[in-house]
């Protein structure tokens, strides 16, 4: 008899076929690529299948979520830190996208920690609702967490078993063959499932599901935000993907989630463009302020795009707090600029063509906001900007400022940019969904 020596990768996934066939359970990972799953705000290489296991890196903080979403079912997985003290999750009922300013997603997490204990956090199994999502805590105390009853978790680098059952707004989790954790009357109860990368290596594997029967039809805030097609264009790690000089690396900055300028002026060049043009597109673009507010007074801006004038012609002022002002520009050219800023009348403005007095009157009003959605300096805020031929919608914050914009003669395709102009600010959250 010939002796057939199987590569472990190989090996893994043919027990986790035989695992699925005994019991109903499917594979939720190959074992050898991650086909199913989507990097959603990670480096390409933060999420890799390595020997029969997903290996994270652990950089940037971000997730692999599922491609599509699951309501009821069971889950099991293994999983094990490399280095102690790690941490990572498992988020089940998940949205397709990051949280407003945040590099984790709505959604119930299933903590994935090691060696760190506190008032408000264990490494045993914790399971809690985040960012708009929400649960009711069974052995809580006094917030929306559930805690374990017992501590059954194996230290680095041993393996772990979870056993994750989902059922109609229910959770229980157990740890290493026993349920220790239980939550209920979660919201969403339909999602995708998302493994966490949060600063230090480590790998799952064996990863399998089965799926329930939907008892209930839900209701449309249970279930999660779909997947629309949208990609990052960040990579939370450095600048691929920019056209960035070494001149303005040094202001422009990958930390983590976050790309942050410094405020500083480099030669030449001073914002940021992608590599590829873009024609009709949806961009999701999370920002910032980072600066110490000071009162300024700045103009004032009528709903025709017109500045306000005194009795005596002169510009009429507010005295605002004043962080700074940058913009993203569109389609490669700065004059179709929306504008982040803090004048009076609010970011989402396009400024080269309000200020632009050749322009027809229904042109300048229509680029100038209707409301003033700006989140409170310090915060963070979200623009949903949509271009579609020469038209323009401008999505703040949940607020619609600027609905079916004309931008005449705007190029049809460009690059898109984010604005240096002397403040330093952050982004996030940077995706693109191409309409074309």
């Amino acid at each position: 008899m010939k002796l057939i020596v199987l590569p472990l990768a190989c090996s893994a996934l043919l027990l986790s076929r035989t695992l699925a066939a005994e019991d109903g359970f499917v594979p939720l990972f190959n074992g050898l690529d991650l086909s199913g799953w989507v990097n959603v705000n990670c480096a390409p290489d933060t999420f890799r299948a390595t020997n029969g296991a997903i290996y994270c890196t652990g950089a940037p903080i971000g997730e692999l979520r599922t491609s599509r979403m699951y309501q009821n079912f069971i889950l099991e997985l293994e999983w094990r830190h490399l280095q102690p003290k790690g941490n990572a999750g498992v988020f089940v009922w998940a949205d397709a996208l990051t949280a407003r300013g945040q590099p984790f997603i709505r959604g119930i997490e299933v903590q994935v920690l090691d060696g760190r204990e506190g008032p408000g956090y264990t490494s045993d199994g914790d399971i809690f609702p985040i960012h708009g999502a929400r649960m009711v805590p069974e052995n809580g105390r006094g917030g929306d967490r559930a805690f374990p009853t017992e501590k059954r978790a194996k230290p680095s680098p041993e393996w772990n078993h979870y056993r994750i059952e989902c059922v109609d707004g229910n959770i229980a989790l157990a740890v290493n063959g026993k349920v220790v954790t239980r939550g209920r009357e979660a919201s969403p109860r339909k999602g995708y499932i998302c493994l966490e990368s949060e600063g230090s290596p480590v790998e799952f594997r064996n990863l399998r599901l089965k799926e329930l029967p939907a008892r209930h039809a839900l209701a449309p805030e249970q279930i999660a935000e779909p997947d629309e097609g949208f990609r990052s264009l960040y990579t939370g790690v450095d600048l691929t993907g920019w056209q960035a000089t070494p001149e303005l690396a040094a202001h422009w900055r990958a930390k983590d989630w976050v790309l942050e300028h410094d405020g500083g002026r480099a030669a030449g060049e001073p914002h940021l463009w992608t590599e590829r043009e873009y024609g009709d597109f949806v961009l999701v673009a999370d920002w910032r302020w980072v600066a110490k507010p000071q009162t300024n007074a700045l103009p004032v801006v009528l709903p025709d795009g017109t500045r306000a004038r005194e009795a005596d012609g002169s510009e009429w002022v507010e005295r605002v707090s004043d962080a700074g002002d940058s913009g993203i520009y569109l389609r490669g050219q700065d004059k179709s600029q929306v504008n982040i800023w803090c004048w009076p009348v609010g970011s989402g403005e396009v400024y080269g063509y309000r200020e632009d007095a050749s322009q027809p009157a229904a042109v300048r009003a229509g680029v100038t906001p209707r409301v003033k959605a700006d989140r409170p300096i310090g915060q963070w805020n979200r623009f949903t900007i949509t271009m579609r031929g020469d038209r323009l919608t401008v999505v703040l914050n949940g607020q619609t400022v600027i609905d079916q914009a004309q931008l005449p003669g705007v190029p049809a395709k460009g690059r898109l940019a984010l604005q240096h102009h002397g403040s330093p600010i952050q982004f996030a959250n940077l995706f693109v969904k191409e309409l074309d």
